[in-house]
């Protein structure tokens, strides 16, 4: 069984390349970020002509994220659910074949210092908070998404120009370690140790040829969460008309295993 993570960069701009990758590879489950559609204009048919089941919580313009499953998709919430009039749509989870899968799209925070940093500081609170209330950690649960984080320098094309960054900083470093102390561990991590594997690329200045790159998509799991691999497509960067994200996944072990 394999989970991965997209963020697609406009589920409508990107909708072609989408359903070609679904074709190619065709995971249990597929989660997207950065939807950028409200419901009713998510390719609804398209998906489902694959197998899929999709669980949408779109916004109009920005931020979006998706739950697409070739198994059924259970118990589906969608946001924080903290009280908070925060309408940004960044959190959905449902539960397939007993694992709790947590689709999520984490601010990006735009400049060090910003109300749009303090916010994504407070997002990842809150979501820390959402895993106290709303889950387990002792039961089979995968987090996973663009968490805008590079963690360590390994993660970073060139660590000294990016950081104290909105993307590679001691700050950003900590609060992925807060969300992560509730019990999840870094799944891709376990199965590609090595350094220099990315899932972004900056569309400007050539970021891609150059592999200025940082790992910013995540897929964290709980103890009970069994993997036996991890990857990231590179290869979907290339083409036309590409996200500047690629998918990132892991495979999960089954009796066969």
């Amino acid at each position: 069984m394999r989970i991965v993570t997209w963020n697609v960069n406009s589920v409508r701009s990107r909708e072609e390349r989408l359903l070609r990758w679904l074709d190619a590879f065709s995971p249990e489950v597929l989660c997207l970020q950065e939807l950028k559609c409200e419901d009713p204009e998510f390719p609804w048919k398209s998906v489902e002509a694959r197998g899929y089941t999709a669980a949408v919580f779109g916004q109009k313009t920005y931020n979006g994220v998706a739950i697409l499953s070739r198994l059924e998709l259970a118990d589906v919430t969608r946001g924080l659910a903290d009280g908070d009039p925060d309408e940004q749509a960044r959190l959905i989870a449902a539960t397939v074949a007993g694992i709790r899968v947590v689709c999520v799209y984490v601010p990006n925070g735009s400049e060090v210092g910003s109300a749009k940093y303090a916010y994504k500081r407070a997002w990842l609170k809150r979501l820390r908070t959402w895993l106290d209330r709303h889950a387990d950690p002792h039961a089979p649960l995968v987090l996973c998404g663009d968490l805008n984080i590079a963690p360590d320098a390994r993660d970073v094309g060139r660590p000294a120009a990016w950081r104290d960054t909105v993307l590679y900083s001691d700050e950003m470093t900590h609060d992925l370690a807060e969300v992560s102390a509730w019990g999840l561990n870094d799944a891709f991590r376990r199965h590609r140790p090595e350094p220099g594997i990315f899932s972004w690329w900056d569309y400007r200045a050539g970021g891609f040829p150059k592999n200025d790159g940082l790992r910013i998509d995540h897929v964290l799991a709980t103890a009970a969460v069994r993997t036996v691999d991890a990857f990231a497509d590179r290869n979907e960067r290339m083409g036309d008309k590409p996200s500047d994200h690629v998918p990132v996944g892991i495979v999960l072990a089954t009796a066969a295993n």
